[in-house]
């Protein structure tokens, strides 16, 4: 199976089945070619066992104190941070891919570890306690909710009002779609040929909304997927003919298929 059959295989798990490790390493796949995806599951697999951690506390202190997995404050850009194997390798990542190795090594362990998409900076949360949680980017820090709130203020300077609902679990196909929304907007991401695997694979996560899909299927064309970005739009103005002759639509959605479809022909007539 290659990488993005892999990949499509994960995403279409129920979220309490999808493993997040092998979604990351897939993805990591296209921008390493020949990655040996089973190797580095192989890896977390010993990251688990050299662990022995009994809870959350232990798990953080095995990881980001024993073996020195940090966040890259130096080189935050680097696209390396966002590919599972090489925050594996190198013990250097940024927020989120961090906070999956945790929760994938957390899993191995029968240790509770949820996702938290926190807007500006990922964290994990306990979810045997509820109202603990890690920054995997700074040293594991273990943070109560003021902590959290302080942590959102420095991302956002008081621009934005926090909100405690930041805290929640983030569900398992989001946080994939936040990993690649963070390589669409890299540096790595600025080569189409690299960006048209990116938004190929963020569209095949089920669920993302209409307002995603349309966005993703116009950056694919941008970097000349002419063809899969017209089936996409095909495939949305479809499902808006289906949602008016369910009477679904409102009337702010009259004529959304109609529209899409335009957008298709002037795509198709683009390759002419």
């Amino acid at each position: 199976m290659d990488p993005r059959e892999r990949f499509v295989a994960a995403v279409n798990l129920p979220a309490a089945q999808l493993p997040l490790d092998v979604a990351a390493l897939c993805i990591a796949a296209h921008a390493h070619p020949g990655l040996d995806i089973d190797e580095w599951i192989a890896r977390i697999d010993s990251l688990a066992a050299l662990g022995a951690a009994a809870d959350f506390d232990a798990l953080a202190v095995h990881l980001f104190e024993r073996e020195c997995f940090a966040g890259n404050i130096d080189h935050y850009d680097d696209p390396e941070n966002s590919f599972l194997d090489s925050v594996i390798q190198r013990r250097l990542g940024i927020p989120i891919t961090l906070s999956v190795l945790m929760i994938a090594v957390g899993r191995r362990l029968g240790i509770d570890v949820q996702g938290v998409g926190m807007p500006g900076h990922f964290l994990v949360r306990d979810g045997e306690r509820g109202d603990v949680w890690c920054d995997p980017f700074h040293g594991g820090a273990r943070l109560d909710i003021a902590g959290c709130r302080r942590r959102f203020d420095l991302v956002y300077g008081g621009a934005m009002p926090f909100q405690p609902a930041f805290l929640g679990p983030t569900p398992p196909h989001a946080i994939v779609a936040r990993m690649l929304a963070n390589l669409e907007r890299s540096r790595l991401g600025t080569d189409p040929v690299q960006r048209a695997w990116m938004c190929g694979l963020h569209l095949d996560i089920p669920g993302i909304t209409a307002e995603e899909r349309i966005q993703l299927a116009d950056q694919l064309a941008a970097t000349g997927d002419v063809m899969r970005a017209a089936r996409e739009l095909d495939r949305l103005a479809d499902e808006a003919d289906e949602a008016d002759e369910a009477d679904e639509a409102d009337e702010a959605d009259a004529g959304v298929a109609q529209r899409l479809r335009a957008r298709v022909r002037l795509l198709r007539a683009g390759m002419n």
